[in-house]
């Protein structure tokens, strides 16, 4: 049976920020089914994430192309991060009583057109612009696309089930960032936005015809986005998300002019060293999982922030060598620093959970709000150090920001325990 919005939950419910569980739509229910549907919501998360991560790989040509500094195109990553980290909790909470399929396919077209705006901008402004539009649309597919999978499976299946549907974003990392740097020496960077824009509308188009209307999922409201944003503890455990990968983005926004500048590498040498970058995520995923489940994410975290402060001044400070022993060198470097970044998504999730299970829905949005506040925090950081300094204090600052995200973690299991105890 297909449910109606409307049969989802009553007034009083959603106030709550919650809804009646019922059971799925029958199509929805079978494994096959469930596996189509996880590969689709995957795919989805991919689109996004290599649309949004791309310019990472195609900085130089675009900079080069609109007669602007690498400083200066940073800030395409930027105002995707800042639109991004302001519109997807307030876009989830306000399309809570919207069918999720409607607004998945609704947040991918939108995607998909400031994709095919950002390939036929004139200016940096149309591209920011472009860029905007692109950040508004995703804000809503990965968060939404989360609380499906949770839906459509048992409590003892969402580990899985997420660890499926955000292993899009994950590939996006590995492959999509890696192609998009090929892309972006070969077509240009207009052609890159270009084949993002259409990856998207097609996976729009998948979802509109695959995901069947009137799931049933967690219903998030403007009233559970306040009540979690008025939590001490709740604030300082998104803080160290702030912090953390703000430290992170300060260098990984330049990753393309790094090393150009610092080995001489073209177009292929790039997309090698962010193809490692890449296989460093795709692992560090698991080791994130693996390490939160035997010494707990607390731990798992204070370990992480210790790896990125002494490997992020390593890697910029460390003098590379000429030749293939220098790029071996830098896709060490960067396979442990990928490692050590992407093992942090697991554990900070669980600790959100942990912290208050009935407002998980609206935390995973925050902390995907918050990633993209570090992001841009990050690039202002990043690009402010290079303006003035050049490429090599960039590592000291994001080990100085990261060891800030350290010290907040001692800070918020105290406010946690009063929190219990009040």
């Amino acid at each position: 049976m297909t449910l109606k919005p409307s049969e989802q939950t009553d007034s009083s419910t959603a106030d709550a920020g919650k809804a009646t569980p019922q059971p799925a739509p029958e199509k929805a229910v079978g494994p096959a089914a469930q596996r189509r549907l996880f590969l689709n919501l995957a795919l989805a998360n991919f689109s996004v994430g290599f649309g949004a991560f791309v310019v990472i790989a195609i900085l130089p040509p675009l900079a080069s192309d609109l007669g602007i500094s690498p400083a200066t195109a940073g800030w395409t990553m930027t105002a995707y991060a800042i639109a991004y980290a302001i519109g997807s909790p307030i876009g989830v909470a306000m399309t809570g009583r919207v069918d999720r399929r409607t607004v998945l396919t609704g947040g991918l077209a939108m995607f998909g057109v400031g994709g095919l705006m950002a390939a036929l901008a004139p200016s940096l402004v149309t591209v920011l612009g472009a860029r905007v539009v692109m950040a508004i649309g995703a804000g809503v597919v990965t968060p939404v696309a989360a609380s499906v999978a949770i839906g459509l499976v048992s409590a003892m299946e969402r580990g899985r089930a997420l660890a499926y549907v955000f292993g899009g974003l994950t590939l996006a990392q590995a492959i999509g960032i890696p192609a998009g740097a090929w892309l972006g020496y070969t077509l240009g960077w207009r052609g890159t936005f270009l084949v993002a824009a259409l990856l998207t509308l097609s996976s729009a188009a998948l979802l509109r015809v695959r995901l069947p209307i009137g799931l049933v999922v967690p219903i998030t409201t403007l009233r559970a986005l306040a009540q979690a944003l008025q939590r001490p503890d709740l604030a300082v455990a998104l803080l160290f998300t702030v912090l953390f990968m703000g430290g992170v983005w300060t260098l990984y926004t330049f990753f393309g002019p790094f090393f150009e500048y610092r080995l001489g590498i073209g177009g292929t040498g790039l997309g090698v060293l962010l193809l490692v970058f890449g296989i460093g995520a795709v692992f560090g995923n698991a080791l994130g999982g693996r390490l939160t489940d035997r010494i707990g994410p607390d731990r798992t975290l204070a370990l992480l922030c210790l790896a990125q402060m002494i490997l992020m001044p390593v890697l910029t400070l460390f003098p590379f060598g000429g030749g293939s022993g220098g790029i071996a060198g830098a896709a060490l470097l960067v396979l442990l620093r990928s490692l050590a970044g992407w093992s942090f998504m697991v554990p900070q999730q669980a600790r959100l959970a942990a912290l208050e299970p009935d407002l998980a829905p609206i935390l995973f949005a925050l902390n995907a709000a918050a990633i993209y506040v570090a992001a841009s925090l990050g690039s202002l950081a990043g690009g402010a150090v290079l303006a003035d300094a050049g490429f090599g204090p960039i590592g000291p600052v994001g080990a100085a920001i990261v060891l800030l995200a350290l010290a907040s973690l001692p800070v918020a299991r105290r406010l946690a325990a009063r929190q219990q105890l009040s």
